[in-house]
């Protein structure tokens, strides 16, 4: 059976930016995202490489922040690429937030930890050995060089809702 996902301790934020991420809560557990709401952005991308990731993350959290949606014990936006020039990224909220819909992402996920740069997501990908997997980018590139590991958790869907 799937477990719900782990909380983060938000206040363990030395950057002030990213929390620190503990791997061993995520590392080869199954998690359900049954009954947890989402806003869908989208960006821009040359190759899978984002090209507007910052500006979308600044204004949605903005607007985020603004609704009072913002989980008190986790942060998680998920991402797809949809194409070498398109990545969806579904960001969980409380509630919602005007300007955007809501979705959910129902079923339960196997999660997989990586630890590297960005580069070798390919690779990680493969690993997954599933069609259909969303990254979790755990912290942003600034607090990864401060937190000295860049942590990337893959969930790969294994089953669907009814």
């Amino acid at each position: 059976m799937a477990a719900t996902l782990p909380s983060m301790d938000l206040s363990d934020n030395p950057t002030g930016c990213c929390p620190r991420f503990h791997p061993d809560l995520w590392d080869n557990h199954d998690f359900t995202l049954e009954g947890l709401r989402f806003l869908k952005v989208t960006t821009k991308s040359f190759f899978f490489v984002p090209l507007d990731m910052g500006k979308m993350m600044t204004k949605t959290q903005k607007d985020i922040d603004a609704a009072g949606a913002k989980p008190q014990d986790r942060y998680l936006m998920l991402s797809k690429d949809v194409s070498p020039w398109k990545t969806d990224h579904y960001v969980l909220v409380t509630k919602e937030v005007p300007g955007y819909a809501l979705q959910t992402l129902s079923g339960d996920f196997h999660a997989k930890v990586f630890e590297g740069p960005y580069n070798q997501m390919g690779t990680w990908y493969k690993q997954m050995a599933a069609k259909d997997v969303y990254a979790f980018f755990t912290t942003c590139p600034q607090c990864a060089k401060v937190y000295g590991k860049n942590y990337v958790v893959l969930l790969a869907r294994i089953t669907s809702a009814a």
